[in-house]
């Protein structure tokens, strides 16, 4: 009898440490998808008319259509600033949009987003130049 008693409790260990080391390989699974890069999306502006009130005017748009998109992480907009005129800035720009997406998915769906779009409609025309830049981040 005490060897049956012996028996089960040894196979009860053993079917709880597979079961343990099931239950980690399921964890570990989890955070390799988690491993996902995000998605950063760094967008510099040149207006033809380069002036406080149209570069206000780019910012404001900018919080209106780009802000709080499904997937977003971070998002900043702002103004070239007179405090940073060293050699090595680069200087041809008055506007930057900086986004943070979870990752390529979410940011493809901004892409195609109906108020990214419209966002695009109606401040081009003041675009000189836009420049893009979009990499991996963790």
């Amino acid at each position: 009898m005490k060897r049956r008693v012996v028996g089960v409790l040894v196979l009860g260990l053993v079917v709880a440490a597979v079961l343990a080391n099931g239950i980690g390989l399921a964890q570990d699974r989890k955070e390799e998808k988690k491993a996902v890069p995000q998605i950063g999306h760094m967008v510099y502006f040149q207006l033809k008319e380069p002036n406080a009130e149209n570069r206000k005017k780019l910012v404001d748009a900018c919080k209106k259509y780009l802000h709080d998109h499904p997937g977003t992480v971070y998002f900043s907009a702002g103004i070239i600033s007179d405090d940073f005129k060293r050699d090595v800035n680069d200087r041809e720009w008055d506007v930057a949009l900086h986004l943070v997406f979870k990752d390529k998915a979410a940011h493809d769906v901004y892409q195609d987003a109906p108020r990214h779009l419209k966002f695009i409609e109606e401040n081009k025309a003041g675009w000189k130049k836009v420049r893009v830049f979009d990499s991996n981040v963790e």
